[in-house]
């Protein structure tokens, strides 16, 4: 008798729920599609978003979800086209992002930022999930024989093909951690983002990979001051499609957080006395409330990065 049965998982981005549905033993993932142009789509379930590019002659595709994701990734990915993945971007180290590396033919290019390929190498744990500060070992890079890991790295700017199969890489400060990647798709006007925007939320501020809450405000809206007159969607690493404007308003919701939390600082508040008095500031409409543990991680975070 089939069952279906709903599993929240908590990964390195926040809460995600998804479906598998039991019978005879098997347990199909279910990968849901979101087209938003002919050639571009957000594929969903199993971890954070994936951004898959159909372009001339390959696909491109970015982050590949949570362990045993790759495979649902590639299958869903020939019911939309039939041209091979050449190229896989990894926004940035996590494994709900990154995982699925392993599944997909050796011969695809791996490209990430420099610190991101480093990152990789350790595979830790953001603050709060799993043994603190604590690679995994072996990493699933590891228990493949290093396949997935990046092939290529940038710094600050790289850019991808060309003509309307291209794609910008950009590089623009500490934030989610301290190598989160930002993707421009400049013939569509379109962004993907990945954790350092993962929706209308507090952001995990992942301090073992490097993060920071007092940059990563400034991060965002050095982003936006790129990409504000040559885009017009942000995909974001968890949640919903942002606009400009609401990327922007989330760069400040960052930048007032470290504020507050500097302020409360010096006023001499301990981080449980914040955890208890802090709320998403009302003019924030459609943010989802704070979880009491990232709260008190975030708390934690800029209260120590503070001098």
């Amino acid at each position: 008798m089939k069952r279906i049965v709903v599993l929240t998982a908590l990964v390195v981005a926040g809460a995600v729920s998804y479906v598998v549905a039991q019978q005879g033993g098997q347990k199909p993932m279910v990968v849901s599609v979101e087209k938003l142009k002919d050639n571009l789509f957000i594929l969903k379930g199993g971890g954070g978003n994936t951004t898959v590019f159909v372009q001339s002659n390959g696909i491109t595709v970015v982050d590949t979800k949570n362990p045993g994701w790759g495979a649902p990734i590639l299958a869903k990915i020939k019911e939309l086209s039939p041209k091979p993945v050449t190229t896989i971007i990894n926004t940035h180290t996590h494994g709900d992002h990154v995982s699925g590396n392993v599944e997909f033919p050796a011969t695809v290019d791996v490209v990430v930022q420099q610190n991101t390929a480093t990152n990789m190498k350790m595979m830790k744990s953001p603050p709060g999930m799993g043994k603190p500060g604590a690679p995994t070992i072996p990493t699933i890079f590891d228990q493949n024989q290093g396949k997935g890991l990046p092939k290529r790295t940038f710094t600050d700017r790289m850019t991808l093909f060309k003509g309307p199969d291209q794609i910008e890489l950009y590089y623009f400060g500490r934030g989610h951690t301290n190598g989160d990647a930002w993707l421009l798709f400049p013939t569509l006007r379109v962004v993907t983002a990945g954790d350092i925007v993962p929706g209308k939320q507090l952001p995990i501020l992942d301090t073992n990979n490097g993060g920071s809450g007092l940059e990563i405000g400034d991060s965002i809206a050095k982003a936006h001051s790129t990409f504000s007159k040559v885009a017009d969607t942000v995909i974001t690493g968890h949640s919903t499609n942002m606009t400009m404007p609401e990327m922007l308003e989330y760069a400040t919701f960052n930048r007032e957080f470290a504020d507050a939390m500097r302020a409360a600082k010096k006023g001499g508040q301990s981080v449980d006395a914040v955890v208890k008095s802090w709320t998403v500031p009302a003019k924030y409409q459609g943010y989802a409330a704070a979880a009491e543990g990232r709260l008190r991680s975030n708390v934690q975070v800029v209260y120590d990065e503070i001098k």
